[in-house]
């Protein structure tokens, strides 16, 4: 592995998106391409409204661009740019659909759920052609069990839905996402290498550039808004190179951050339904520790660290340290 080749994909992806992104957001301020903001939410984000969104198209270009030239062409690399630039074309149609035909919802949940299962099926297809293992191994325990494609492939389409719909509830504040996803490839590019899969490796590298570079825009305060086509992209290429790596139970501990906001939803809403009673002061949980007071840089620090120290706990049980 030239990992000499892996830091320049990091650099290159990273340059890239900071030189698009200035060229981007004037134009999306031209096209009046606005983030909505919910009046339910916390008062301090009413000032965010008209902010330009959809920046994750600089996301999706940096990474694109750099995977392409430096990846190695085999299985993994098509599986993990069917799911990066697929489920980031269900964001982009999203976002499109809201902003230009005022649309607060954009895609119909049925929409959105038909193009995730489309791209997670052509996935599927890709993998069974090339005898992808079906066997799930154990973080940190020498075991694993394989109950063959007829549960398997049901199980990682179920996954790619649940991953990339937790990654886009994760994107609610400046800078957050940006940061957390960072971290999350940084240590799925370790878990890549070690595993021998070097197309996930560079995959994770482009997008550790790629979202460094459009997090310099994407701080508080930020100047522009990833949207739905940088988060579903995030998330289908974690999800994607969870798969490929053969880690799949290991991103409920790298990815637990995104685990923790997707369970915030859930709960939220089942105990509404029951009980008639919220948890959390709003959810994603992100937004409730805001309601409850923190500055929302303090909630951005915070987050990036639980993700820096889940990620180290997930490379130490996966025998990564």
């Amino acid at each position: 592995m030239d990992f000499q080749l892996l830091l320049l994909t990091i650099g290159v992806a990273f340059v890239l998106a900071v030189i698009s992104a200035p060229l981007l957001i004037p134009l999306l301020r031209r096209m009046k391409f606005g983030q909505q903001v919910r009046n339910d939410g916390p008062q301090s984000h009413l000032k965010k409204a008209g902010t330009p969104t959809m920046g994750g198209v600089v996301i999706l270009l940096a990474f694109t661009l750099t995977y392409i030239k430096f990846s190695p062409v085999d299985t993994d690399f098509y599986v993990l740019i069917v799911a990066t630039l697929g489920f980031g074309l269900i964001g982009f149609l999203d976002d499109y659909i809201k902003i230009v035909f005022r649309r607060s919802l954009g895609l119909t949940a049925r929409q959105k759920l038909f193009g995730q299962l489309l791209f997670s099926g052509m996935m599927c297809w890709l993998l069974i052609s090339n005898g992808h293992s079906t066997a799930i191994s154990v973080p940190g325990m020498d075991w694993s069990f394989d109950w063959g494609p007829w549960f398997y492939y049901p199980f990682i389409v179920v996954m790619m839905l649940a991953i990339s719909n937790a990654v886009n509830f994760t994107d609610g504040l400046d800078g957050l996402l940006s940061g957390v996803s960072a971290i999350a490839f940084g240590a799925y590019a370790i878990v890549a290498i070690q595993s021998t899969s070097f197309a996930a490796a560079f995959c994770a590298a482009a997008m550790i550039g790629a979202v460094l570079g459009f997090l310099v825009f994407n701080a508080h305060p930020a100047k522009v808004f990833m949207g739905d086509t940088g988060s579903l992209g995030i998330g289908g290429a974690i999800g994607a190179i969870a798969i490929v790596t053969k880690s799949e139970l290991l991103f409920l501990i790298i990815g637990g951050v995104f685990v923790i906001e997707m369970l915030s939803v859930v709960l939220q809403v089942v105990s509404f339904k029951t009980r008639g009673k919220r948890i959390f002061k709003m959810s994603p949980i992100h937004h409730h520790y805001e309601l409850s007071g923190w500055s929302e840089w303090r909630v951005v620090f915070t987050f990036w660290a639980v993700g820096l120290v889940l990620a180290g706990l997930g490379l130490y049980i996966n025998k990564g340290l």
